[in-house]
């Protein structure tokens, strides 16, 4: 809190200014309002402050010495106010972590005795008489209310067994006061001890040695003797005092504090009530210990043992396993970070406390945590160890905590100069505060430091602010991106390309701010960094693989497969055989190449097919040639065969090879006879690798005769077709040849059907012919204009029906089979041959815009044929 805004406060707690008026310590201190009260009787009151020349808060103690005008002799009155006085002077004689701290001396007027010291939240008495029960009103004035956590509880208690440490065996002395009114819960929370009025010398030969006391009488004013309550036993019984004295009075501290603040004994100032209840404390201890946490309960038992030879001492008490805890044993050090060296503290901040933290309750974070680590960020030399436990708070922290306790340290921190650890520190960590830094302190004092960074000399703080701008990119507008972060990062990259790591922490600043770099800048700027970057360690492979990945996934990377083909991927392939690459970063390479091609098999078939539309090509008028070419075979008139359709059927590999291997006159024919019979399917002999398949429809119209199209005496020729289902075939008829299997077909698609080749013994023509004869009959009647039919210049055929079948069948079975457009006009002629050592063969061709590479003698024969 600023000190006018504190002064404003503490103007209006006008109580204490009254009662100070006179007293010296106005001059140095602003007193506030009334908080606690503390001291034998509670004589000391406790006001808020905090110093001018600093503004350092502070608490002020007031004695007022009208409080022992009710003792009415005046030499009492004094003698309260020298042990008060003599109090003072021991606090600041005795300093140590665990003794209340005296930053003011006691300053003295006729009416008040006054001092300051460390900020002090309440009295452990303030808060054990809120905590105590009481039938009737409430808690009494100056109670405050606090509620201790386990922690507080064990770390308290272990402060104060300090304390006693530090006095029986460093500064000889007895407390002989150890009560709650004793003990200061500061605004820290830690527990100091004080109230030294009734200090004792002790043996310092034996400590364990007693030494003679006074016994509490009621001779002597209250508030010029200890508390009677917390009194041992032998003080009182034989007027003697030791150590342990002080190990008894600490372990009815113990219980009363676990017993809702009822002490065991309660005397009510008389030592006859005092030696009664103490006779009944062994009854009193049985009943309160379940209360008492299970690790403590056999200290607390011996500490309240009445034979002093049982009780621990106070260098053994601190050693038992219920103080033995991490946590607190880091808010131990913390007491006494002032005391260590730079290299004590930074251990301690970097390693002890950073991992002690997630055990340590957010209360004492902020409590007495945090004021600690808030003292220590002002010296440099311990800065970058200090923030190492700071930014695990903040991260944990909520919004309003961090800005109302953290961030107005922090806006120092960014703008003072730091050490290059500091530095890099915060800026490894930077994501971690700016996800709690509001936007306005974002512009202003924490993305300048970061632009700052780039400009170190120190490849270091390079590195960090490589790494920060990695952990923050959400945070960075496009336009700083543009104009500041890609330029010094390139910048840092030129100068240290030689340093793995740099390399790698350019690539991932690249990767993180790519989606904010506009199309110009990746080419321009990116992209021949990519392509300088050598690609020899797994990991720079890797990093380089993933942005390349990024920009194929958008096109406004600008990402052209040109760039791909020339430039990409020949830095990208010869990595392929790297022999530094695991599986998975193999694979991962191996995915982007895939991906790179597949891209340019898109984008060059789109454009050879927008090429190959817009120039003509005779490949593609292939199918339209093939279906309307015919060969000149002389013959006239022209003939079509009615509504006749041609469905081209999908080749299989065999019957490609074939073709390319087949030359000659038996290439030509078999393409004579493909043009005439187009889509029909023949059968060849039942070891053919070859089949063909042919469907007609409507072959000719309803109302033809049967007599125009009959054949004398024809013989009948069975053919097993591939489908069952194949126009003109005929299931289940007699005298089928052997079933055999297509070469495009599974081996468990096999098809048993045959096909009737005689023409039909009656009625009218079907739409769909199933007489293959009859169909050739009838294409030969209508070249001759009115002779009559033969059935020998039909088919050419001598010998037995059967021979001519086989002789049919290996000649279709052959393959020789072209296709012919029912659309165009068709001509039909047959031309038979025999031979004393072959089967009889014909040839089939069909004539329109183009010639066919027939042979001239076939060519003869088939005029010679025609003219008969």
């Amino acid at each position: 809190m600023p000190a006018s805004a504190m002064f404003s406060k503490f103007k209006h707690g006008t109580g204490a200014q009254n009662v100070l008026d006179n007293n010296p310590i106005l001059q140095f201190f602003e007193v506030g309002k009334l908080l606690a009260s503390a001291g034998p009787e509670m004589v000391w009151k406790i006001y808020d402050g905090y110093r001018k020349s600093d503004g350092k808060e502070v608490s002020v103690f007031l004695f007022e010495k009208r409080t022992a005008e009710k003792l009415h002799k005046p030499k009492r009155k004094e003698t309260v106010t020298e042990i008060l006085r003599a109090s003072v002077r021991q606090l600041e004689r005795f300093r140590h972590p665990k003794i209340l701290q005296v930053l003011h001396s006691v300053e003295e007027c006729s009416e008040t005795l006054a001092f300051a010291a460390e900020p002090v939240y309440a009295s452990m008495a303030n808060i054990l008489a809120y905590q105590e029960d009481r039938p009737q009103g409430g808690p009494p004035p100056l109670a405050r209310e606090y509620n201790f956590l386990e922690i507080e509880l064990k770390y308290g208690l272990l402060q104060i067994t300090e304390a006693l440490t530090f006095l029986h065996y460093s500064g000889h002395v007895l407390h002989r006061n150890v009560c709650p009114a004793s003990i200061l819960v500061t605004k820290k929370g830690t527990w100091k001890l004080g109230g030294l009025e009734f200090t004792e010398r002790m043996n310092e030969v034996d400590g364990l040695e007693p030494v003679p006391c006074q016994p509490w009488t009621s001779r002597l004013p209250k508030m010029a003797q200890p508390d009677l309550d917390y009194i041992a036993p032998e003080v009182q019984s034989s007027s003697v005092c030791s150590i342990l004295s002080d190990m008894f009075s600490l372990g009815m501290v113990m219980c009363a504090i676990f017993n809702h603040g009822k002490p065991l004994i309660q005397a009510n100032h008389s030592s006859s009530t005092y030696l009664k209840q103490l006779d009944l404390l062994e009854d009193q201890i049985h009943n309160v210990l379940p209360k008492v946490p299970i690790p403590l309960q056999e200290a607390a038992s011996r500490l309240l043992s009445k034979d002093t030879r049982q009780r621990p001492t106070a260098q053994l008490l601190s050693l038992i396993k219920y103080f033995s805890d991490s946590s607190v044993h880091a808010l131990q050090f913390l007491d006494v970070i002032n005391m260590k060296d730079p290299t004590q503290k930074a251990h301690f901040y970097r390693n002890t406390l950073k991992d002690t933290l997630p055990y340590i309750p957010r209360k004492l974070w902020y409590q007495h945590v945090w004021p600690c680590l808030s003292h220590e960020m002002k010296a440099q030399e311990v800065l970058a160890a200090v923030l190492q436990p700071i930014i695990y708070i903040i991260q944990e922290s909520s919004q309003e905590e961090y800005e109302n306790l953290m961030l107005p340290l922090f806006r120092s921190v960014f703008a003072a100069p730091k050490s290059i650890q500091a530095t890099v520190t915060l800026l490894e960590n930077l994501h971690i505060i700016l996800e709690k830094t509001p936007p306005e302190d974002v512009r202003t004092e924490v993305l300048p430091m970061l632009f700052n960074a780039f400009e170190s000399s120190t490849l270091q703080v390079q590195s960090a602010a490589l790494v920060a701008v990695t952990n923050v990119a959400e945070y960075l507008d496009e336009s700083a991106i543009r104009k500041m972060i890609m330029p010094k990062t390139k910048l840092v990259y030129e100068k240290n390309s030689g340093d793995i790591k740099t390399v790698l922490n350019v690539l991932s600043c690249v990767e993180r701010t790519l989606d904010k770099l506009d199309r110009p800048m990746i080419i321009d700027e990116v992209l021949p960094l990519l392509w300088d970057v050598r690609l020899s360690d797994p990991e720079v492979i890797l990093r380089v693989v993933n942005i390349y990945r990024l920009m194929l996934s958008d096109k406004k990377f600008g990402l052209s497969v040109n760039l791909m083909a020339t430039r990409v991927m020949p830095s990208l392939l010869p990595q392929t055989v790297n022999p530094s690459l695991n599986l998975e970063q193999f694979t991962g390479l191996l995915e982007v190449l895939q991906e790179m091609l597949d891209h340019i098999d898109r984008n060059q078939r789109n454009k050879l097919k927008l090429d190959n539309l817009s120039l003509p090509s005779p490949e593609r008028h292939r199918p339209l040639r093939h279906q309307f070419s015919t060969d000149n075979m002389h013959a006239s008139p022209p003939f079509n065969i009615p509504n006749l359709r041609i469905e081209q059927r999908k080749t299989s590999s065999a019957e490609d090879m074939a073709r390319k291997n087949s030359a000659g006159a038996t290439s030509l024919h078999g393409r004579a006879i493909s043009g005439m019979l187009g889509g029909w399917w023949f059968g060849g002999s039942p070891s053919s690798p070859d089949s063909n398949f042919l469907r007609v429809h409507n072959a000719f119209p309803p109302n033809r005769r049967l007599s125009d199209n009959q054949l004398i005496g024809p013989p009948k020729i069975r053919i097993a077709p591939s489908c069952a289902s194949s126009p003109g075939g005929t299931p289940g008829g007699s005298g089928g040849l052997p079933i055999r299997r297509h070469s495009s077909i599974g081996p468990q698609e096999r098809r048993g059907s045959t096909m009737n080749l005689s023409p039909p013994t009656g009625g009218s023509m079907p739409n769909t012919s199933s007489s293959v004869p009859f169909l050739l009959s009838s294409s030969m009647s209508s070249i001759r204009s009115g002779g009559s039919r033969r059935t020998s210049a039909c088919l050419g055929l001598s010998g037995s029906p059967g021979a001519s079948s086989a002789g049919l069948l290996q000649q279709l079975g052959s393959g020789m089979v072209r296709t012919l457009s029912s659309a165009a006009s068709s001509a039909y002629s047959y031309s038979p041959y025999s031979s004393q050592h072959h089967s009889p063969r014909g040839s089939f061709s069909s004539q329109g815009g183009a010639s066919s590479n027939v042979s001239s003698s076939f060519s003869s024969a088939l005029a010679q044929k025609l003219k008969h």
